[in-house]
């Protein structure tokens, strides 16, 4: 076992009986690095990761490589998901080294400073597709890191200084306006695909946060918007992206029909994607909609949630070192379980199996390829009774497919990744009206705040009783999030009072007062090459725009400036960028339509509060914050008077009178809606 056998990340212990002397990232591997005069091979992926398998298997595992590998280099992996931080850093750095794109696994050489040389995503064993063996790789850039030192030196305070353009610089903005909204929708209708749905050609990511653009324009009145915000939700939920089975999303697509997935299972898309659900079925009364946010939140409970409260990470690709190998079907398996011949066409039309294989040309992965409604007109049956035969089929497929190796789950249980999690969870239960879902979501904030909130500080990761490593800016900002979409769902003190301290945190640990804006690391961080102000989305919001959005949210909710200005700054600093391409700024763009036009604060009092509160929560309102606040020292914003039954609706500072009739107060909300 080498060091890594003491690390607590899945992917790490993977990789712990490698005869690899792999040292995990810290101080004592740099200073080894510089003591030995060697250069640093930074490896960075993740343990659901497909490729990442790939390579372990064919070079970390064998002993010829491992034994190259020590002899020249101080070898570092890293677990992406525990270290953003560094996987920011090096994947822009990748791009300017390798002018392409990254990904996982991320494999970087770095002098004993940090600052990589070389770089590259996956390399096999032996030469192929344009790639070098890896072993033969390794040799040349271990001799041009001795041989061309002072090329290598000149090259890396070039790349110092690239890396450091990455941060936003020039005029900040004065006077801020919508236009950069609108201009984005426009990008984003521009870029959809009318076929499939989604945005571009294969590979088909969901991108949830523009989705959320989409939604709010939708909700304004854009029926473009519309139609490509539920035509893309549709779509992804009749795909293979989608389990059909089990229910719960797939990272990305293969191709651009959303038939086949990249198959692991991550959480934080499925804690974006399950409140876009619960609003699309709001929206429109949709059964599909409310179907989907239904099984994925049943799959979230019962497969992803500790018993101690917390959401694990993810479900691996592989099982069996197969990609897939869980998932997919052979068409005489599927007739062996189903005996009855008429629900055996209606699965297979339904699902695509009366078709050629469509995975690997040797087996089928499930997805709609033909609707409830055709099926039943095609064989002359009632549409109840075509889709409860399908439903029957569905669970005894689901049965029979947990006899199957199930892929590996990755158990450690991520600060930023809950937060995405429990605010769906939040957002759906309150809308769908499911208080097993608000008690899922809750449990999991209570072990947020029992074992990751140490100290007055917030932690990023916890396995196996041991928390570990510094929260950074998506922790803070994912979580300030759930709190709020919490306390809208079913209001507790107790989620107001740490919404508190993580706003706190933020200001205090993570603010650039100079300039505006927010560091991805605290300010006692380890100093690395880099420290990042993201901005651009990737699969998850970006931090910036994350915690504007939530502290303004915040500060209107319990009337504090402070945090609406320092929202206000960091939009500031970005509106130049997203007024010149706003094109990957959604998270951004979002919360500069919350200071254009600021959230309706509503707050329910009385006997009638808790029916008022469900009945307006449904309408699924993204630019209301709707709360029934109880208990004792709230904040003199939320402590109004508690009169039989009243409403008090405020925007920017700015109350009504009370309302104490509740169609009034829905005629106002929407009034309110359309001058904003």
């Amino acid at each position: 076992m080498n060091r890594l056998a003491a690390e607590t990340s899945p992917y790490l212990l993977q990789h712990a009986a490698n005869p690899v002397d792999w040292w995990p990232w810290g101080e004592a591997a740099l200073a080894a690095a510089r003591a030995r005069d060697k250069p640093i091979l930074l490896s960075i992926g993740y343990s659901a990761c497909h490729w990442c398998h790939v390579m372990a298997h064919e070079s970390f595992e064998d002993e010829g490589t491992a034994a190259l590998m020590n002899a020249l280099f101080v070898n570092i992996k890293v677990d992406r998901e525990e270290r953003p931080d560094l996987d920011q850093i090096y994947q822009s750095a990748h791009q300017m080294l390798a002018q392409r794109g990254g990904g996982w696994p991320l494999t970087m050489f770095l002098s004993p400073d940090g600052t990589p040389f070389f770089s590259g995503t996956y390399f096999p064993r032996e030469a192929r597709h344009g790639l070098p063996a890896f072993v033969d790789l390794l040799e040349r850039v271990a001799a041009a890191y001795h041989e061309q030192r002072d090329a290598i030196s000149s090259q890396n305070e070039s790349m110092r200084a690239a890396l450091q353009r990455l941060l936003p610089h020039g005029e900040v903005a004065g006077a801020m306006d919508a236009l950069p909204i609108a201009n984005a929708v426009r990008s984003l209708l521009v870029n959809f695909d009318a076929r499939y749905g989604g945005f571009g050609d294969a590979p088909k990511f969901p991108h949830p946060t523009d989705l959320v653009l989409l939604r709010d324009a939708a909700i304004a009145g854009d029926a473009q918007a519309r139609h490509a915000f539920l035509f893309t939700l549709r779509r992804m939920a009749e795909g293979g992206l989608y389990d059909q089975l089990a229910g719960g999303f797939c990272r990305y697509s293969v191709d651009a029909r959303w038939e086949i997935p990249h198959f692991e299972k991550m959480l934080y898309d499925n804690g974006l994607l399950i409140g876009l659900y619960a609003d699309a079925w709001a929206m429109t009364g949709d059964g599909l909609y409310r179907r989907v946010a239904s099984e994925t939140a049943r799959w979230i409970m019962a497969d992803m949630q500790s018993p101690l409260g917390g959401y694990y990470s993810a479900l691996d690709a592989d099982s069996e070192g197969e990609e897939g190998r869980y998932y997919v079907w052979q068409r005489d398996e599927v007739a062996a379980l189903i005996e009855d011949p008429v629900s055996r066409d209606l699965v297979f039309e339904h699902f695509g199996l009366d078709e050629r294989p469509n995975f690997e040309a040797h087996a089928w992965h499930l997805r709609v390829a033909r609707s409830v409604t055709d099926l039943a007109a095609r064989h002359g049956i009632s549409e109840r009774d075509a889709q409860a035969r399908i439903d029957e089929a569905r669970a005894c497929l689901l049965a029979h497919r947990r006899t199957r190796t199930a892929p590996l789950q990755d158990d450690k249980i991520l600060a930023s990744w809950n937060g995405l999690m429990i605010a769906g969870m939040a957002h759906a239960a309150g809308v769908l009206n499911e208080l097993g879902w608000l008690d899922s979501a809750r449990r999991a904030m209570d072990f947020v705040r029992r074992e990751l909130w140490l100290e007055d500080r917030l932690l990023a990761t916890w396995r196996n009783g041991r928390a570990q490593l510094n929260a950074y800016l998506d922790d803070h900002a994912y979580l300030l999030g759930a709190a709020l979409e919490l306390l809208q769902a079913g209001f507790r003190v107790d989620d107001l009072l740490f919404a508190g301290r993580l706003a706190d945190a933020l200001l205090a640990e993570f603010e650039d007062t100079q300039q505006g804006g927010f560091h991805f690391t605290r300010h006692d961080h380890e100093q690395l090459i880099l420290r990042p102000k993201p901005a651009h989305d990737s699969a998850m919001p970006a931090g910036n725009g994350a915690a504007a959005r939530a502290l303004q949210r915040y500060g209107h909710l319990v009337g504090d400036s402070r945090y609406v200005d320092a929202a206000a700054r960091t939009l500031a600093l970005f509106y130049p960028a997203m007024e010149a391409n706003p094109a990957g700024y959604s998270s951004l763009l979002a919360a500069l339509d919350e200071y254009t036009a600021p959230p309706a604060i509503v707050i329910l009092r009385g006997e009638q509060a808790k029916a008022w509160h469900a009945a307006l929560v449904a309408r699924a309102q993204p630019d209301a914050l709707i709360v029934a606040p109880q208990g004792d020292s709230l904040p003199a914003a939320l402590d109004k008077p508690m009169t039989p039954s009243a409403a008090w609706v405020c925007r920017a500072n700015t109350c009504l009178a009370p309302i104490s009739d509740l169609t009034c107060l829905m005629e106002t909300l929407d009034k309110g809606r359309a001058s904003a």
